[in-house]
């Protein structure tokens, strides 16, 4: 699910349904990070958690030598 979110990750109202410990795991060893952000909903501003994946998380991804 993160591997297709892009470099503006990911906003998606059901992703808290999804959320499990191993996401914590992610961003503690640094290979995703978790941003507040404030995006306009219906015309409604609404604070959420945009998490990203990081360059480390992007070389695992790839399977380089250098994750």
């Amino acid at each position: 699910m993160l591997a297709d979110a892009g470099q503006r990750g990911r906003t998606d109202p059901f992703f808290i349904m999804r959320f499990t410990p191993e996401l914590l795991d992610l961003v503690r060893d640094g290979l995703v990070r978790a941003e507040r952000d404030t995006v306009i909903n219906r015309g409604q501003m609404v604070e959420v958690v945009r998490v990203r994946i990081t360059d480390a998380g992007q070389r695992v991804l790839d399977g380089s030598p250098n994750a």
